[in-house]
């Protein structure tokens, strides 16, 4: 193989000298754990080469057009990625060519961008009731991996249990990123009411090694579990931390998780004024006390507020940065790269822009119409609510019991021009709703399915 023009340490003779030193036999080694389904083993389908610019718009737009945007259809898509609303001033913000294009600068050429992202951490510790809050990491699947890698390092115990319904691809991410370090255990929840098992997690605590409990509100299938309150105790008797992930837009009506004994709270900004934007606009949080065993655990940056050499100024900057792995490389406890950053920021306009009363107002809205959709498609024949008995926020599940799978039914509903939820099997899927649905929306969506039933 021949040197590449762009590409850097790619002369033959350079590369196998690399390999060599550290004990590789080929690049092939570093995609050992890419799953085989997931790799490409035939070249890159491209299109003949573009000559201009105005081909190039030409050939995009025509992909482009290919989609169908929530924007033009009623959707009830949720999973992880939610349809919210967000306000024009979260936009006007962060397309300022200041947080727009800059990148992580340092402290004493970057007062703007820091003092940002610390206010965001601000407004993110008291919606989470919290001390301490990481600049974003790159979702939420990797916040949650990531706090149970803190768990981890200060317990120093392996086993993890998972005690709530866990989506398959948060799984994944956590598997694979706390692999070889700990063990995965998947505390089966109650299969009649979703809810969690707690004489089986007290079960599972019991070997004395257990490094956390961790639990989702609301869970994968929605479900705001009443039994999460009751597990911290049982965790820390067994000398386990307690991590919860939870919903940011939720906390303005429901209990933060650190109310009850959280040690570590984790989850996903994108409800905080991210559009789905096909499904990309993502960025984690962490949080936890105010206590040095926590703090110095975080491998992502921290900024934090102080003095200058002028008396009576203060600056911007960071906090402990000798524990990351910007600082002591590869002798960090974690891979630090390029936080969601701006992303953050979007959240800290949205966060300040409702205010306590917005966010109430919004997680009300939200629980009333997760508990009006489930009550009004129960009524639709054919439609079954599983575990309409417990609470829910945004996502829940129906069971199609009629002729028709769960897919069959939500291409159905595309023709109607109404995007269904996810399918989890062959009958459930997960649908969502938010505060930008009405309940002509909902009611729209329960007579379709009962048209299609017909």
């Amino acid at each position: 193989m021949n040197a590449h023009p762009y590409i850097p340490n790619s002369v033959p003779e350079v590369k196998r000298e690399m390999l060599a030193a550290i004990g590789a036999r080929s690049v092939e080694d570093f995609y050992a754990d890419v799953p085989g389904r997931i790799r490409l083993d035939r070249p890159l389908d491209l299109p003949p080469p573009l000559r201009s610019e105005a081909e190039l718009v030409r050939h995009v737009g025509a992909l482009l057009n290919k989609n169908t945007s929530a924007q033009e259809a009623l959707s009830f898509l949720g999973a992880g990625c939610y349809h919210h609303h967000v306000p024009a001033v979260v936009d006007e913000v962060v397309n300022r060519s200041e947080f727009l294009t800059a990148y992580a600068g340092e402290p004493y050429e970057d007062h703007g961008r820091f003092q940002a992202l610390w206010e965001y951490q601000s407004l993110m510790g008291e919606l989470l009731e919290m001390d301490v809050v990481s600049v974003p990491v790159y979702d939420g699947y990797q916040a949650a991996a990531t706090a149970l890698r803190m768990a981890g390092r200060i317990t120093g115990r392996r086993r993890l249990l998972l005690v709530t319904a866990v989506a398959p691809g948060r799984l994944s991410k956590i598997e694979d990123y706390v692999r070889p370090d700990h063990d995965v255990v998947l505390v089966p929840v109650d299969p009649a009411t979703g809810l969690a098992d707690p004489a089986a997690v007290r079960a599972e605590l019991a070997g004395g090694d257990v490094a956390a409990v961790f639990a989702d509100a609301p869970s994968a299938s929605g479900i705001l579990d009443p039994a999460l309150p009751a597990l911290a105790e049982p965790a820390h008797e067994a000398g386990a931390l307690y991590v919860v992930g939870c919903n940011p837009i939720s906390l303005g009506a429901v209990t933060p998780p650190s109310r009850y004994g959280a040690d570590i709270v984790c989850g996903d900004i994108q409800p905080l004024g991210l559009p789905m934007s096909f499904g990309g606009m993502n960025g984690g949080f962490i949080a936890t006390r105010d206590e040095e065993l926590y703090v110095g655990e975080f491998p992502s940056r921290l900024f934090g507020l102080a003095p200058t050499s002028v008396e009576g100024e203060y600056g911007f900057g960071d906090v402990a940065y000798e524990r990351t792995s910007f600082a002591v490389r590869e002798e960090g406890k974690e891979w630090v790269g390029t936080a969601a950053a701006l992303n953050g920021i979007a959240a800290g306009v949205y966060l300040a822009l409702m205010g306590p009363q917005g966010m109430r107002e919004v997680a009300e809205t939200i629980l009333a119409n997760t508990r009006y959709a489930l009550d009004r498609l129960a009524e639709v024949p054919g439609v079954l609510a599983p575990y309409a008995g417990a609470p829910h926020f945004a996502d829940f599940t129906l069971r199609f019991t009629g002729s028709r799978t769960a897919a069959e039914i939500g291409e159905a509903l595309l023709e109607h021009g109404i995007f269904g939820g996810r399918v989890l099997s062959g009958t459930d899927a997960l649908y969502c709703v938010t505060e930008i649905h009405t309940k002509d929306d909902i009611d729209r969506l329960a007579e379709t399915l009962q048209e299609i039933a017909k």
